[in-house]
């Protein structure tokens, strides 16, 4: 791992916390340690690096002081509809640049974002893609690989249509 991977890695895991989603302790420290082999200096990161197993409870914490310490700590929106909204932006993201399986990434904005924002139609594509993703059968007649494609392609045509920041939804 690079440093740049590192610290990419590191953001990651710093979105994926602010947004609710569960990261167990033994991914933080790890992460550590790789970021450290990585040559990314902060003075917590060797703390968190070297935790021992019956030291897992403290990793949240000093994973959050790295992450200012680096300044990569990263706050949702505090309105609930715009931190799904900024969720949703980041899991298509990922679907677009290949680091989310895009049955993973539609079924997250299926079932974690678009429910919770009573099923917007910016979201519909990327829903009816994961329902077919979660569906699918060979006897349909579609490969796998071509929903994989046409959530691909579904996730670009919704960052295409991102809003200004001074739009509301």
């Amino acid at each position: 791992m690079t440093h740049d991977e590192a610290l990419q890695q590191l953001s990651h895991l710093a979105r994926e916390r602010a947004f609710g989603r569960h990261v167990g302790s033994d991914r933080l420290i790890q992460i550590g340690l790789d970021a450290l082999i990585a040559g990314v200096e902060s003075p917590s990161l060797a703390m968190l690096a070297g935790l021992l197993r019956s030291e897992e409870p403290e990793a949240p914490e000093l994973f959050d002081q790295v992450l200012e310490e680096l300044g990569l700590a990263f706050y949702p929106p505090t309105d609930p509809r715009a931190a799904k909204w900024a969720m949703a932006y980041w899991v298509v993201g990922q679907i677009v640049d290949g680091s989310l399986d895009p049955a993973t990434g539609t079924h997250l904005i299926w079932a974690d974002i678009a429910y919770d924002l009573g099923y917007p139609e910016d979201l519909q594509p990327l829903v009816s893609c994961a329902i077919n993703l979660d569906g699918w059968e060979e006897s349909w007649g579609v490969s796998r690989e071509e929903l994989d494609g046409e959530a691909v392609e579904a996730a670009n045509q919704f960052l295409s249509r991102r809003p200004r920041l001074d739009d509301q939804h």
